[in-house]
C-alpha cells in the first residue's frame, strides 16, 4: 500500500470516529444521560438505509444512516412515528433524534426487541389498534395530505392538502407515480384513461380523514418479544383508512386475527373489496418507479382490471 492510500485510509478512518462521536454527544444532549458507544452492530433488512444496533452496555438504541441529502427523509419518518405515537393507539419505536455529520443523515431511535412469532391474540391486538389508530382524530385538518411531503420507499411521496379524497388520489397518489413511470420510459397505454375515471371508482365513498401509516406491509409491522403490536417505517399521511388495510392484502395478506380484530373495532365499509386494488396500484406502480421489471405488467394489468369496474 503506498503511503497516499494509508493517507486516505486514516483519514476515512478518523471521518468515521468523529461521526460516531458526534452522534453519542447528540443521544446525550436529547437523553440528559451520558451515552458513549461500546459497541455497534449492523442490522439487516432495509434496502435503503445503513442500519445499526448501537449499545453502552446499558442503552440500546436503533440508528439508521444515509446521505446528507436525505436529512428530510429522516425528519419526516421521525415526525410520523412523532404523530402516531400521540394517538396513543399503537405501538412504534419513539424517536430519540436526528441530524448530520460530514459524511451522513441520521436518525436515531428507540430499540425493540421484536419478532414475528406471535400469537392470535396479538394479530387480533394488532388490528383492534390499527383500528383505535384510524378513529383517533387528532387533525385539526378536515382535508386529505399531510404537513409536510416525505417518502415511499424512496420515492417522494407529495402530500399537498386537498379537501376531497378523489382528488388526492388521483393527482398526488397514481397521477404522480404515473408520471414518474413515464419518464422512466414506462409503457402504461390506458394510464389517461384511469386517471379520468379514478372519480367513478370512487363515487359515493366519502371517508374521513384518518391518520394512516402509509407503508403497511409486513415488513414493517411486528410485535414485542412479550406480545405487544408495533409498526415502523411510516409513510405517513391523512387519507382513507381503507389504504393501510389495503396494502396489507398485497403481498401475502396478514392472519385473520388481525382483520377480524380490526373489523370488531372499525368495519370497513362497502365496496372495500375494489377500492382496495386501486389504492394498491399505488403500490405497484411504486415497485416499477424503483424496481422497474415485471411491475409494469403487474401495474398494466390493474389499470386494465379496474378499467373493468368503470362499464
Amino acid at each position: 500500500m503506498s503511503k497516499f492510500q494509508t493517507m486516505l485510509r486514516s483519514h476515512s478512518a478518523n471521518l468515521g470516529c468523529k461521526m460516531w462521536t458526534e452522534i453519542s454527544t447528540k443521544i446525550t444532549q436529547v437523553t440528559g444521560k451520558v451515552f458513549e458507544i461500546v459497541e455497534r452492530k449492523s442490522l439487516s433488512g432495509g434496502c435503503i438505509n445503513q442500519v445499526y444496533l448501537i449499545s453502552n452496555n446499558t442503552d440500546r438504541y436503533l440508528l439508521k444512516l444515509n446521505q446528507p441529502s436525505l436529512i428530510e427523509m429522516f425528519v419526516a419518518e421521525a415526525t410520523g412515528l412523532s404523530e402516531i405515537s400521540s394517538t396513543d393507539a399503537i405501538k412504534v419505536p419513539t424517536p430519540i433524534c436526528d441530524g448530520l455529520t460530514r459524511e451522513n443523515s441520521y436518525l436515531v431511535l428507540e430499540y425493540l426487541d421484536l419478532t414475528n412469532r406471535a400469537t392470535t391474540q396479538s394479530w387480533t391486538k394488532m388490528g383492534r389498534n390499527l383500528a383505535m389508530m384510524h378513529r383517533h382524530q387528532i387533525s385539526s385538518e378536515s382535508k386529505f395530505g399531510w404537513k409536510i411531503d416525505n417518502t415511499i420507499g424512496s420515492t417522494a411521496q407529495i402530500n399537498t392538502w386537498e379537501s376531497d379524497w378523489a382528488t388526492f388520489f388521483t393527482k398526488h397518489r397514481i397521477g404522480y407515480q404515473l408520471q414518474l413511470a413515464l419518464s422512466k420510459g414506462g409503457h402504461f397505454p390506458r394510464a389517461a384513461e384511469l386517471l379520468v375515471r379514478i372519480p367513478q371508482i370512487l363515487f359515493e365513498h366519502h371517508p374521513q380523514p384518518a391518520l394512516v401509516h402509509g407503508d403497511l406491509w409486513s415488513g414493517n409491522a411486528s410485535f414485542t418479544t412479550t406480545g405487544i403490536p408495533v409498526i415502523f417505517d411510516p409513510a405517513t399521511y391523512w387519507g382513507d383508512r381503507e389504504v393501510d388495510l389495503a396494502l396489507t392484502e398485497l403481498f401475502g395478506g396478514f392472519p385473520a386475527a388481525f382483520y377480524q380484530g380490526y373489523n370488531d373495532v372499525y368495519p370497513l365499509d362497502p365496496g372495500y373489496s375494489q377500492r382496495k386494488d386501486l389504492y394498491n396500484l399505488y403500490h405497484i406502480l411504486n415497485h416499477y418507479n424503483l424496481f422497474g421489471g415485471s411491475y409494469q405488467s403487474q401495474a398494466n394489468s390493474s389499470i386494465e382490471s379496474l378499467l373493468r369496474l368503470c362499464k
